[in-house]
């Protein structure tokens, strides 16, 4: 009885320490929406802006290879689902965004997260930090699905259609 009563407290007390260690993803969304960031034009765009749509935010890097492969798929998507609003988070420069754009164009809006976008995808579940890192929300601001990797436009596109339905 002594050790079912002691792997039960220590179940708990490691489940309470990774339940701080692993931010829930809402919690993350909150600040996320509460934050502004500056466009390529170095206007400041408060997220919040954007709500009221479901919303696909990506956050990516000129120097990352799958982000810009992506980037005509999120573009794709863009175009064909009006009522969702796409917004990319660049985990770079302004400068390296304005001078990519000019190359690959995108009609949704750039915005400049710069190096603390690493921390603060990190804070939203992406634990490596790594790129790219796409993020959807409903019109709410609730997250949907986190995807990190490469999306997939498909699987994009039913998580959309199950927002919009």
């Amino acid at each position: 009885m002594k050790r079912r009563g002691f792997l039960l407290r220590a179940g708990l007390l490691a489940g309470a320490g990774l339940a701080a260690a692993w931010p829930l993803p809402s919690l993350a969304a909150d600040s996320l929406f509460d934050a502004s960031f500056p466009d390529i034009e170095g206007a400041d765009q408060p997220m919040k802006q954007w709500l009221g749509k479901p919303v696909v935010v990506n956050f990516w890097a000129t120097w990352c290879p799958p982000c810009v492969k992506e980037m005509p798929d999120l573009e794709a998507l863009h175009q064909k689902y009006p009522a969702v609003n796409f917004l990319g988070l660049a985990v770079d420069t302004a400068a390296n965004v304005r001078k990519f754009n000019e190359k690959v164009q995108v009609s949704y809006p750039l915005l400049m997260v710069g190096h603390s976008g690493i921390e603060r995808m990190r804070s939203m579940g992406n634990r490596a930090g790594g790129l790219p890192f796409t993020v959807v929300y409903d019109a709410k601001g609730g997250v949907a699905q986190t995807i990190l990797g490469q999306v997939k436009p498909d699987e994009l596109e039913q998580i959309i259609q199950g927002l919009l339905a």
